[in-house]
């Protein structure tokens, strides 16, 4: 019985995740309200409370719930029998390319990744310090890993389609993988 209910739990927060995302994506952080959030959610916002503490609180989830998994099976791209080119290409779609698939061409895209920064600093920090690490272990140098992470970072500054990104970080890897 607790393990039907903890399944049900997981699939009510990654309900109320998609939901929170969907608003914040549409309407920004500040004009998003937990009502908002709750009616997309189709459930009542004393439910809403009892799996997030605050709008805070649910915004700081949904960085994290963008990159559920990517860090895992990051890792196991690292141990693969493939180039480091490939290596880095399949890295950089898990961590960058698919979590942007779902906010890109959003209202309030651009806004996005802002907020998480003020709102979210731990997540960012260590998605950063993920990436960093990936690439010096395919790179084999942090220096290396450090300018590579900052490239990739520029990558999306424009705010481009997700086709767009995949060629720039196609590119990118090409030059850092010679």
């Amino acid at each position: 019985m607790t393990r039907k209910i903890s399944i049900v739990d997981e699939e009510r927060k990654k309900e109320i995740l998609d939901a929170a995302l969907y608003c914040f994506l549409q309407f920004g952080y500040s004009k998003t309200s937990m009502d908002d959030i709750a009616k997309q959610a189709n459930l009542s916002r004393p439910l809403l409370y009892l799996k997030f503490k605050n709008k805070e609180d649910l915004y700081e989830g949904i960085f994290d719930y963008t990159l559920e998994g990517a860090y895992e099976e990051a890792e196991k791209v690292l141990s693969q029998n493939i180039s480091a080119k490939q290596k880095l290409l399949r890295v950089c779609e898990l961590i960058l390319i698919e979590p942007w698939a779902k906010i890109e061409g959003k209202p309030k895209t651009s806004e996005f990744y802002e907020t998480c920064s003020k709102l979210s600093p731990k997540s960012i920090q260590k998605y950063e310090r993920q990436i960093i690490k990936f690439t010096e272990q395919i790179l084999g140098d942090k220096e290396s890993a450090k300018v590579f992470f900052l490239a990739l970072e520029g990558l999306s500054a424009d705010l481009p389609k997700t086709k767009v990104l995949r060629k720039r970080v196609e590119l990118l890897t090409e030059r850092f993988t010679r």
